[in-house]
């Protein structure tokens, strides 16, 4: 079986780059990860990366005059290789419109919430402070616009009385773990094809009808 290869962007600890690396350890999973880059030199998840024996780089941004140049060497290092899809795994940079572009249909992030509600860095506080009892997560197709794109996974997460930006973020981290996974698998599978700015099912496979709530990978 031919697997798609990944590679993934990271800035910090890598936590859904650790959930990434298990479901790719399956030999059943279409896709594998072949590359990690981080813009940072200490974030955790290049020791996770090596750990399992994926390659890893280090591009720091600051050695950058702008965002456009910095994203080129990255699209240099992808394409080098032979990146198929992007995954966006805590990675704490926007990128520019020129490599959304580039890489159209294939930029993938997480964001935890209910897009297109609370978009940006502070999502659980904005849930919170809103009073809401529903938040989740979802995993969308990356457009230049922060936290847009067509959405392909979401999971929705309760909001307690009691919770705080530490408690919720942690449920809401447990969702993430596993919706990331499945939806690299649906369009690994090509089982998702992106029409316009939505994400639509292939209805010539057997692949379930919802994209809400994986409960797992597969």
């Amino acid at each position: 079986m031919s697997r798609t290869k990944i590679g993934v962007l990271i800035s910090g600890r890598g936590s859904n780059l650790q959930a990434l690396i298990a479901a790719c350890a399956n030999p059943d999973f279409p896709a594998e990860i072949a590359l990690v880059v981080s813009n940072k030199p200490d974030a955790g998840g290049l020791e996770y990366a090596a750990e399992a024996g994926i390659e890893t780089t280090v591009i720091e941004h600051d050695g950058y005059h702008d965002r456009e140049s910095f994203d080129r060497e990255i699209d240099v290092t992808l394409k080098a290789a032979e990146i198929e899809l992007v995954c966006l795994a805590g990675f704490m940079r926007l990128l520019s419109g020129w490599f959304v572009e580039t890489w159209r249909d294939r930029v993938l992030n997480i964001h935890p919430s209910l897009l297109p509600a609370f978009k940006g860095i502070d999502a659980h506080d904005q849930a919170i402070a809103a009073g809401v009892r529903i938040s989740g997560c979802t995993v969308h197709i990356v457009r230049p616009e922060m936290d847009t794109g067509p959405v392909l996974v979401q999971a929705a997460v309760p909001v307690m009385p009691d919770d705080n930006k530490t408690s919720l973020a942690a449920r809401i981290l447990e969702a993430e773990h596993r919706c990331y996974p499945h939806a690299v698998r649906l369009l690994a599978e090509g089982r998702i094809e992106i029409v316009g700015e939505r994400a639509v099912l292939n209805t010539d496979t057997t692949a379930p009808s919802a994209l809400i709530h994986p409960a797992t990978d597969g």
